[in-house]
């Protein structure tokens, strides 16, 4: 059965609205990479630390989280990324970040060998889901967000958008 179809007309959903949450730049140390495994290159890039700026939450992202990667043999960059932010109160939000990276080969090279890109020349889009135990925070806890993200040499920069 086609659910899709058996949509009765006039019902059709409106968009999720999105609210900007926060810009998070990520910085980064030197890739590592596991070699070739079976779904591609397997590697991952340190997070080093990083800045947390918004009207809503602002703070740093602290040293210690994980960008683990796959490069696909598509051109495809698949991102699962974990890491803790702290905001300016000094309370503590983990952040579990998944999502693609991929664009023109020629682009691609050219993010590879550290140029400037400008982030409408390819696609990284992340999902991210939050955990804490800030009181603050809770709603953190049961909200899903989404991330456009752009790739400097020294950092992953995302503006966030909670999806409403």
């Amino acid at each position: 059965m086609d659910t899709v179809s058996n949509i009765p007309p006039g019902s059709a959903a409106q968009a999720p609205a999105l609210r900007h949450l926060c810009r998070i730049t990520a910085r980064v140390s030197a890739l590592v990479t596991l070699g070739e495994g079976p779904y591609g290159e397997r590697r991952y890039v340190p997070i080093v630390g990083g800045e947390v700026e918004g009207e809503t939450l602002s703070g740093e992202v602290l040293a210690g989280g994980v960008d683990w990667q796959i490069q696909r043999r598509d051109g495809t960059l698949d991102i699962s990324a974990q890491y803790v932010i702290r905001t300016s109160e000094g309370d503590l939000i983990e952040v579990e970040s998944r999502g693609y990276r991929h664009g023109p080969a020629d682009v691609m090279a050219r993010l590879g060998r550290g140029e400037a890109v400008s982030a409408d020349d390819y696609y990284f889009r992340t999902t991210l889901r939050f955990q804490t135990s800030a009181p603050k925070w809770q709603s953190l806890n049961s909200v899903l967000a989404i991330g456009k993200a752009m790739r400097r040499p020294d950092a992953a920069v995302l503006e966030v958008f909670l999806v409403g």
